[in-house]
């Protein structure tokens, strides 16, 4: 396998391959795989390609003998590793974004986070493997929730308040701008768990539902713990 980094004409040809017949429109848009593998290679317990292939490209991935195939799958490994060293390095990953639609200037940050937070599902349940310290791995995971929608579906089914559009709008974008932070700050999370090190917080902190111990009377995911705090 050529060990070099992807050059842009590879990234483009790789964005092309995705697109290709022989996946029947199963593989995943190029800024979903990004996603998806930030957060398998940030995951708790190693994940085999032979777990998130077919997920990025379908049934495609098991045709023997196909050209598309197989310079999809070299490129597809090369992605990974490009991703792999910029998070081991500490170099923030920029996202790529796709518009919502061909007249829009919105960019697609939901199908993005959407994208991590599946990829994130490949590695068991991240929360239990947190252990002591779901709390933090929560208050890190809330961006990508808020990004997606889940939050806000979440609060709205159990009937719970939610921000009021502006600060919503606010929230979001502030979230956006600080993707790459909050990328590789999920992967130190894992990487200190794996290296044995400790989660720091200052505090002891309460859980999602409890009291804030601010004394506002609220719960502290929607005080203290809310989105805005989060970055």
């Amino acid at each position: 396998m050529n060990p070099n980094p992807l050059t842009e004409a590879e990234l483009d040809r790789l964005e092309e391959l995705l697109e290709a017949d022989v996946f029947n429109g199963e593989a995943m848009r190029l800024d979903e795989v990004q996603a998806l593998l930030c957060a398998v290679i940030s995951s708790p317990q190693p994940i085999s390609p032979t777990i998130w292939l077919p997920e990025v490209l379908g049934e495609g991935v098991a045709v023997a003998d196909n050209a598309a195939v197989a310079e999809t799958l070299e490129l597809l490994m090369r992605f990974n590793n490009d991703l792999a060293a910029a998070l081991l390095a500490d170099q923030t990953v920029s996202p790529l974004l796709y518009p919502v639609d061909e007249t829009a200037e919105e960019y697609d940050f939901a199908a993005w986070a959407d994208a991590y937070v599946f990829g994130a599902g490949l590695g068991g349940d991240w929360y239990e493997q947190a252990g002591k310290h779901a709390d933090d791995l929560s208050e890190l995971l809330e961006p990508m929730f808020l990004l997606n929608g889940m939050l806000k579906e979440d609060a709205e089914k159990s009937g719970e308040r939610w921000f009021a559009p502006a600060e919503e709008a606010r929230l979001v974008a502030d979230i956006q701008e600080n993707l790459p932070v909050i990328v590789q700050a999920l992967y130190n999370f894992w990487r200190a768990k794996r290296g044995g090190g400790t989660v720091q917080h200052e505090e002891p902190k309460a859980g999602r539902n409890d009291p804030c111990p601010c004394g506002s009377g609220k719960k502290y995911k929607q005080c203290c713990g809310s989105p805005e705090k989060l970055n």
